[in-house]
């Protein structure tokens, strides 16, 4: 998309330049003699003022937007273009003034080829102008970019370095708790399996494809965690044929399934979630029955959206996604 100049600015100019090249005639409007019909020159003074405005209206709209919001085309095609319409419009403006101002130059041939020679310098300086104008608008979005683009840097800068500090912290932090709680085997474990899912969440910036082996793994981690929180209520059962175990996916695929599971699902003691992953016909398999949380948050698809993008992108293939009125089921491509 072009940046227009303000249509105020290229007024003004307009006004400006019309002025100063009137401004002779102006001054003479006004010292009137014996030999000098006021009104005839008044006139004459008021007709060329605006007709000149117009014109430095249009050429300078053509020269400093208008062109710009074509496609670029091969430099000696945009000369000749140029050229061509600038003649064009010189010599309607010419016919124009002759026709339908014939008081600006009365029948002298002098003063005609005054006015030829007269519109030829105004339209050159006109072009020259909107250059001008043009270049100085371009610089200074040159310039508002290049901040942009600094500021962008030293935010990604800053953001980087947070993520260098962060993941030490809270290593750190861990490393600490699992001191105090050395006695409490469960909170130990707990803290072990926490530190693993956030190093492997840390990794997975690194990876796009993991086997079923490393994203199996790192399932177990997070189901033992949700089991801590939800008990015998939440179970996901695992039956991977050993053919397919070194097959890869799209890392973290299988934890937002089970996330995507147990964010819409009421999980309680009278409707347990069970979720099923297994393996058929070259796809992994995550399955659960629907039993719809009853104040259901608003779902954007995002998960399901971004495993389905990784996996087009990475597997050639996308998911498939099938609800029933009892079943929600995703499949995801094991083999390219």
């Amino acid at each position: 998309m072009y940046s227009k100049v303000s249509k105020s600015l290229l007024i003004s100019i307009a006004l400006i330049v019309s002025i100063l090249l009137n401004l002779p005639r102006i001054i003479e409007v006004f010292i009137v003699n014996e030999n000098k019909t006021l009104g005839l020159s008044l006139k004459e003074t008021i007709l060329n003022l605006v007709f000149l405005f117009l014109t430095s209206i249009l050429l300078l709209t053509i020269n400093a937007n208008w062109r710009y919001q074509f496609k670029k085309v091969p430099i000696y095609i945009e000369v000749i273009l140029t050229i061509v319409l600038h003649v064009c419009i010189y010599f309607s403006v010419i016919q124009l003034l002759l026709i339908s101002f014939p008081l600006l130059v009365g029948h002298r041939p002098e003063k005609i080829g005054f006015v030829y020679f007269g519109y030829g310098i105004v339209f050159i300086l006109l072009y020259f102008i909107a250059k001008i104008v043009r270049y100085q608008l371009v610089h200074k979005e040159d310039v508002l970019e290049k901040e942009i683009l600094k500021r962008q840097s030293i935010q990604n800068e800053l953001m980087a370095l947070k993520n260098q500090i962060n993941p030490h912290f809270l290593f750190n932090s861990l490393n600490s708790l699992n001191s105090l709680i050395r006695d409490n085997t469960a909170a130990t474990t707990f803290v072990n399996q926490l530190s693993f899912m956030y190093r492997y969440i840390l990794q997975s910036k690194e990876k796009e494809l993991v086997t079923i082996k490393e994203e199996l793994t790192f399932l177990e981690s997070y189901i033992h965690l949700l089991k801590v929180r939800f008990r015998d209520r939440f179970e996901v059962i695992i039956t991977i044929d050993h053919k397919y175990i070194e097959d890869t996916l799209p890392i973290l695929s299988l934890q937002l399934l089970v996330e995507n599971a147990v964010k819409h699902n009421e999980i309680s003691k009278e409707n347990p979630l069970y979720i099923y992953v297994f393996t058929e016909n070259g796809y992994l398999i995550v399955k659960n029955k629907i039993k719809l949380k009853k104040t259901l948050a608003a779902s954007t698809g995002q998960g399901l959206n971004n495993i389905n993008k990784r996996s087009v992108l990475l597997k050639k293939k996308e998911i498939l996604i099938n609800k029933s009125t009892e079943y929600f089921k995703v499949s995801l491509p094991l083999n390219m």
